[in-house]
């Protein structure tokens, strides 16, 4: 059987594509027991010089790709809102099978383009949306399907993972590190949607929604960055045992779904710990399977060229047998969102303060008015007459934590509160 492609957007990540589909083609037929051939790509300059070739048409005319009566699946790696967005209405209103990369759109304007497959009769896959090559989304799709999941810990963001693993291991400043990503090409001239932490909460939007079969939109989704976090941090949180890394956190509980992207300090024991560089990994817990991890380059030409081509097999196979994907869209339950101020969890709070007597008795009080307790204290000399001081609480409500925060931010020997970091434990809570 012959499947005719059409790919709109031939940047990096569409020349990977191209190459894996050329590199792999006896494979991939043997596989799919179909022959797989790009009809047509889309590209906005034409003139441009790229690392592949074949014989396809290479046009700027969008209905050359769409409107192709021969062309059985378009693969969008433009990236962006629009128009990939309505590109991808027009190919499923003409009978085209979709594959997306876009994390943005799908993250944003995904329930409504898996309703116009469903509407279409036609598939719309997404793997490569979220971890690069790490086969994620069909492994929450299918593979754990049997399961209710109940946590989802996630460093999905390669640039900020670059950048906190080079201040651990070297004991440099934050700017000084992503000068270095930007030279490198792991963080954008602009690396706002990087370290801010934006690109994670889209992929989060995506994964929650997915693994609790409930929407959650990219509004939904707590978000902190990292250009707070120092070398003294990552030293405190070496000296307890730790690490810190931008975390994607998703938890369904009795009273809701949890859903936040932050700093995060780790145990070294835990399996997120020691995913270092430029990688990702997604850490799943299911109640029959429990404890799953999965790991892998989350970036790149070829890895996202991989699971877009996966893809691609997935829906030639759903064509061989004449037949479409019945898991095009999974949200079929309409969970409550907690509020930031009912989430959970400990906290490492660093403080400068006057070094005198009391005060550490001080802010304990102060604490446990609000109801918390700590877990560990650190506390040096910082001059003549001043202290640094870092609390380590036991897991409590974030809305508490601001009260307390608030009581101690108008104690007269407080000098300052530096940073405040949550503490993520080693295990899933119940």
């Amino acid at each position: 059987m012959s499947i005719k492609i059409g790919i709109l957007g031939l940047g990096t990540v569409g020349c990977g594509v191209v190459q894996v589909l050329q590199q792999n083609a006896k494979d991939i037929q043997t596989r799919t027991h179909c022959d797989l051939q790009i009809k047509a790509i889309l590209d906005r300059d034409l003139h441009r010089k790229r690392d592949v070739s074949g014989d396809f048409l290479l046009t700027d005319q969008p209905e050359e790709v769409l409107h192709d009566p021969e062309i059985d699946i378009i693969i969008e790696v433009m990236g962006g809102i629009e128009p990939a967005r309505t590109f991808i209405l027009e190919a499923l209103k003409h009978g085209k099978n979709v594959v997306t990369a876009n994390k943005d759109l799908i993250a944003v304007h995904g329930h409504e383009l898996l309703d116009a497959a469903n509407e279409a009769g036609k598939d719309l896959y997404f793997e490569a949306s979220v971890g690069g090559g790490i086969p994620i989304i069909a492994a929450l799709k299918e593979s754990l399907s049997a399961n209710k999941i109940t946590h989802l810990l996630g460093i999905i963001n390669g640039t900020t993972n670059y950048i906190l693993t080079a201040m651990a291991e070297q004991g440099r400043e934050y700017a000084e590190v992503l000068a270095e990503a930007q030279q490198l090409g792991y963080a954008e001239a602009n690396p706002s949607s990087d370290v801010d932490g934006l690109d994670a909460a889209r992929k989060l939007a995506i994964l929650a929604s997915i693994a609790f079969n409930s929407r959650v939109a990219l509004n939904d989704v707590f978000v902190e960055g990292i250009s707070k976090i120092t070398r003294e941090d990552l030293t405190y949180a070496a000296e307890l045992g730790c690490t810190i890394k931008l975390l994607a956190v998703a938890k369904h509980q009795d009273e809701g779904i949890e859903v936040r992207v932050h700093p995060a300090i780790l145990p070294l024991t835990h399996p997120l710990a020691s995913v270092n560089g430029v990688f990702n990994a997604i850490y799943v817990v299911g109640d029959a399977v429990g404890e799953t991890m999965f790991y892998g380059r989350g970036a790149g030409s070829l890895p996202t060229g991989s699971a877009i081509v996966s893809d691609v097999m997935r829906i030639a196979r759903n064509l061989k047998s004449n037949s479409m994907s019945s898991i095009n869209c999974t949200c079929y339950l309409d969970l409550p969102l907690k509020s930031s101020s009912d989430f959970y969890t400990a906290f490492y709070i660093r403080l400068l303060v006057k070094d005198e007597p009391r005060v550490l008795a001080t802010l304990a009080l102060l604490f446990a008015e609000a109801n918390i307790s700590f877990a560990s204290i650190i506390q040096k000399q910082r001059g003549k007459d001043q202290a640094e001081i870092v609390l380590v609480t036991h897991p409590c409500r974030e809305g508490a934590l601001q009260e307390a925060l608030d009581s101690v931010k108008a104690y007269s020997k407080v000098l300052s509160i530096d940073n405040v970091i949550r503490f993520e434990k080693d295990y899933p809570e119940s």
